[in-house]
This record gives C-alpha cells, sequence and structure tokens, in this order.
C-alpha cells in the first residue's frame, strides 16, 4: 500500500474505533444493569461468556457476510436497517426523556420485578450482544466498502484490505466494551448529547450503504463508481465531523451526582 492509501485506511479505522467506543460504552453499561442482580462471583462469568459468544457471532457473521456484500438485497436491508436503529433509537431517546419528566411527578411504588437466573442471564447478555454485534459490523461494512483496493488477497466477496479494517473495528469495539468501557460510559454520562451524536452517525453510514446499494450495477439508479467520487467522500467525512463536533458542543455538561456513578458500577462488574 502507498501512503495515500495507508492513511485512507487508517481514517476509516480511526472512525470506526470512536463510533465502537461509544456504541460499546453504552451496550456495556446495558450489559452491567443485566447482570447487576447476580451475586458478584457469577456477573464476571456472565459477562465473560456473552463476550465470548460475541466475538465467535462476530467472526462467523463477518466471513459470512463477506460473501454477500456485493449482493445488492443484502446491501439494501443493511442500510434500511442501519437507518431504522438510528430513527427509532433518536425516537426513544426524545420519547424517554418526556416519560422521566412525567415518571417524577408519579410517586406510586412499583412491584420489583422477578430476576432471572444465571444461564437465563448469560442467554439475554448473549442476544443483546448479537444485536450490538449486527449494528457494528453493518456500519463497519457500509464504512469500508467505498475504500480502494488495497492490493491484498480478497477474502469472499471483499477486498483483503477492507476485510481486515472490519476485522478490526469489530474486534476494538469488543476490547472497549470490556476494558475501556468505563472511560467512554463516562464521556457519554457528562456529555449524553454524544450518544444521540452516534447514532445520528450510524443513521448517516446507513445513507452512505444506500448510495452504494443505489450505485449497484444490477440496479444502476446511480453512476456505479460514484460511491468512488473524491467529493461525496470528502462531503460524506465533513458531514460526519459536524454531526460529531456538533453532538460535543450541544451537549451541555453534566455534572456527576453523589448518588448516581454507573461507572463505578460497570468497573466493579468488568474488573479481572
Amino acid at each position: 500500500m502507498d501512503a495515500a492509501l495507508l492513511l485512507e485506511y487508517g481514517w476509516v479505522l480511526l472512525v470506526l474505533v470512536v463510533l465502537e467506543g461509544l456504541l460499546a460504552a453504552d451496550n456495556a453499561l446495558v450489559l452491567a444493569i443485566m447482570v447487576k442482580h447476580l451475586p458478584e462471583e457469577k456477573r464476571k462469568k456472565a459477562l465473560f461468556y456473552g463476550l465470548l459468544g460475541a466475538f465467535i457471532f462476530r467472526l462467523g457473521s463477518l466471513f459470512l457476510i463477506s460473501f454477500l456484500v456485493d449482493v445488492w438485497q443484502v446491501q439494501a436491508i443493511g442500510a434500511l436497517y442501519l437507518l431504522y436503529i438510528s430513527i427509532n433509537h433518536i425516537v426513544k431517546k426524545i420519547i424517554g426523556s418526556r416519560n422521566k419528566t412525567d415518571e417524577a411527578v408519579e410517586d406510586t411504588p412499583k412491584k420489583p420485578k422477578k430476576q432471572s437466573g444465571f444461564w437465563m442471564t448469560v442467554f439475554k447478555v448473549e442476544v443483546a450482544d448479537i444485536a450490538f454485534a449486527v449494528d457494528s459490523i453493518l456500519a463497519a461494512v457500509a464504512l469500508a466498502v467505498a475504500l480502494p483496493p488495497s492490493g491484498l488477497p480478497p477474502i469472499g466477496g471483499l477486498d483483503g484490505g477492507q476485510f481486515i479494517v472490519i476485522f478490526l473495528g469489530g474486534f476494538i469495539g469488543l476490547v472497549i466494551m470490556r476494558f475501556a468501557a468505563s472511560f467512554f460510559v463516562k464521556l457519554l454520562h457528562s456529555r449524553p448529547g454524544l450518544e444521540v451524536a452516534a447514532f445520528v452517525i450510524v443513521g448517516w453510514v446507513g445513507v452512505k450503504l444506500s448510495v452504494i446499494t443505489l450505485a449497484h450495477p444490477a440496479l444502476g439508479v446511480l453512476d456505479e463508481h460514484f460511491p468512488e467520487n473524491k467529493i461525496w467522500k470528502f462531503g460524506f467525512y465533513i458531514v460526519l465531523i459536524a454531526i460529531a463536533v456538533c453532538g460535543w458542543f450541544l451537549s451541555s455538561k453534566v455534572p456527576a451526582k453523589e448518588n448516581e456513578n454507573p461507572v463505578e458500577e460497570l468497573e466493579k462488574q468488568t474488573e479481572l
């Protein structure tokens, strides 16, 4: 690879790592809450089994999608799914913040829910991990498939370099979920608007995958080479950076409360 190609691949990997970090932080906090009811020694086991299953699923699905990535129907489903989770999350976030205001007025005590046993909790963690993996793999594929050929041997329907970028993005996402999530949780907790920005980025990546689908030779709605157009690529990343910057500066910093520390809770449940 020449320097320009390495720079482009490195930039996409960097974007993936940041996006994976923000998504993995939210995911890790969800997993920590899911295992919270278990005894301390069983929490770590449940998280370990869940993350191990997620790694196997990610690896298997990555090999599978590498053979299907050039099928326009698969691209279209992936684009629609990314757009759906982006819009769904943002709408839920808006409705959720309204519900919190309503709940603050109500003081009716709620019945405690019946908690799941160890293996049922492991199963739930596994299912949640798989759902998180689908999101991140599709986002990674959408970002990587428009990269120019690396010259490395192809893997399935993907260029070898593209496959490596997607694999590294997914692998780093799991590492972040296991070891660095507390940093991203702290970031999301202090600047909650970043979570919305992350899902807006997911939606924007869905738009990119839609463009790739519409440029597929079998459809021909857009020119086949449009996704590789430098102006489109430049515009895509300018908008992506603008979303991230707006998410940072438009998100008011929330001071930590004494009785509310999700970072400490997460660190307790994920420490070795």
